[in-house]
């Protein structure tokens, strides 16, 4: 009996997300070009490998662990869930791969259904986090205003890695599979709340800009836009990088970061390498639109976005003279990270940019 019914259980997902895929076709294309010319490309190939770094600064109050006298809700899938105390934050427990796997979520009380409500997802630094990524991130404000759901995933450890991401270089001894965990809170996500897939982003620190990265390159059917700050490319995400569709990517880094190089290292390509990538893929103009701002009187932020790119999306680098391994606010740096990266992200769904 219960083999009959799991069966069923899946039969029906699978006309799910069939009939949804239809819809979604039937509505808009997948892929748009700068003269509107509709091309349809096959189905995003998953791939397994991930790098890394240190992850940001700040601390937070929250219990890592999941309070067995707060109220849980679990679902069909054995999630379960609790208030991780504060409003609207939840932290969701699940066996994944056989490894017990969380991630807390944000949910602001005034979420309006009648409009999009895209997710962001927000990963930590190696070594770090999911609440010390939310403790200086500060994303909570800026979702209140514009209607999103934050995700902080956790990492995991291994007897040679500390909390990381699994992206290859200095990680390639890791065998988790962080692409398929992503892709199920996604999932689980969208079976709670009627979040709008065509806007799902993701933002990293450090070996979290890795993974977003790599979720460009191995998941981008899932996701619309990236941001990295203080992270780059691996070898491994690099030279298998295969997205099926533009994709905006807005990178934040500092020269005088020493922990991911500016001008790369043996398992981390160079960011300018990294930028050129992508300017490629999509296809953008070569040249840049430079705008320069101070940061005080003595230095000059560079902010460099390449144009014209398939689906109108662009590929933006804003780089510091004085910054290091870090999450820039205004009051040190002159640059909010987490601002940006909502700026930038927000105006692009899967099919490029939102008319």
């Amino acid at each position: 009996m219960y083999s009959q019914l799991h069966f069923l259980a899946v039969l029906a997902q699978l006309v799910e997300r069939l009939l949804a895929k239809q819809k979604a076709a039937g509505s808009r294309p997948a892929y748009r070009t700068n003269n509107t010319k509709k091309i349809r490309l096959p189905a995003f190939i998953l791939f397994f490998f991930i790098l890394t770094s240190c992850g940001g600064g700040g601390s937070s109050n929250i219990n890592e662990t999941t309070d067995s006298n707060s109220n849980q809700d679990t679902n069909i899938n054995s999630e379960v869930c609790s208030n991780a105390g504060r409003d609207g934050l939840t932290k969701c427990d699940l066996k994944h791969d056989g490894l017990d796997r969380f991630y807390y979520v944000y949910r602001p009380s005034n979420l309006d259904s009648n409009k999009s409500i895209p997710i962001l997802f927000a990963l930590h630094g190696y070594g770090s986090s999911a609440s010390r990524h939310l403790s200086y991130t500060n994303y909570f404000s800026i979702a209140d205003t514009n209607n999103f759901i934050v995700i902080f995933p956790q990492g995991t450890t291994t007897t040679i890695l500390s909390s990381h991401w699994n992206v290859g270089g200095w990680t390639s001894s890791s065998t988790v599979k962080d692409i398929e965990f992503i892709d199920t809170i996604i999932n689980l996500i969208k079976d709670k709340i009627q979040i709008d897939e065509t806007r799902i982003y993701s933002s990293g620190m450090s070996n979290g800009g890795y993974m977003s990265y790599h979720l460009a390159c191995n998941l981008s059917e899932r996701f619309a836009a990236i941001a990295s700050i203080t992270g780059s490319m691996t070898n491994e995400t690099f030279n298998n990088c295969s997205p099926s569709h533009p994709i905006p990517v807005l990178q934040i880094h500092g020269l005088l970061d020493i922990v991911v190089p500016y001008a790369g290292n043996s398992g981390s390509k160079s960011i300018p390498d990294v930028i050129d990538y992508w300017v490629n893929f999509n296809s953008c103009n070569i040249e840049p639109n430079k705008v320069i701002k101070y940061s005080n009187d003595l230095d000059l932020i560079i902010y460099d976005t390449y144009e014209n790119c398939l689906n109108n999306v662009d590929v933006k680098l804003i780089l510091h003279p004085q910054m290091g391994h870090t999450w820039p606010s205004l009051n040190e740096y002159n640059v909010s990270a987490s601002n940006e990266v909502w700026d930038f992200v927000s105006r692009y769904d899967i099919y490029g940019l939102i008319d």
